[in-house]
């Protein structure tokens, strides 16, 4: 559906704040996608985000700082995040023995065997959000949207 639809405007200041506009609503609506599907596990997007992180880095323990530079949302809690998950016995937080000032966070076996749970729903979604555009289309949109960044 076109972003004029969704919306309900059909003048835009020109095509960039159309873009802009687009990016922005497409980004939310993925959002709500894999929300969606993380919801019956109680887990929302940026803390599987964390854990994905830490299985990545896994057997290696990240600090606090690490994971952050790490997120995709940066605007995101992640002291509370780890504590969530640190709660639900999906991650581990321990105090370095060589600097106290230090903390080390690991993703546990329990974390590691839900994202093996959760990665073919994901799938799934991905290709069901995405099946109207071919890779060649997938390619030049990151491209274009990496070029944005620049």
């Amino acid at each position: 559906m076109k972003l004029e639809d969704e919306i309900k405007q059909t003048r835009f200041k020109d095509e960039y704040q159309r873009a802009m506009l687009n990016i922005v609503f497409t980004a939310n609506w993925l959002e709500v996608g894999i929300s969606h599907v993380l919801k019956p596990y109680d887990i929302s997007s940026q803390q599987f985000n964390v854990l994905r992180i830490l299985r990545g880095s896994s057997p290696k323990p990240l600090n606090l700082l690490d994971i952050q530079e790490r997120m995709m949302d940066k605007m995101s809690n992640a002291t509370r995040l780890v504590e969530k998950l640190r709660q639900k016995g999906l991650l581990t937080r321990n105090q370095c023995e060589s600097n106290r000032r230090k903390v080390e966070i690991e993703i546990t076996d329990k974390g590691k065997a839900l994202l093996t749970e959760l990665e073919p729903i994901i799938d799934k979604n991905h290709k069901r959000l995405t099946k109207k555009i071919t890779k060649e289309e997938v390619s030049m949109l990151n491209e274009l949207l990496d070029k944005l960044r620049d």
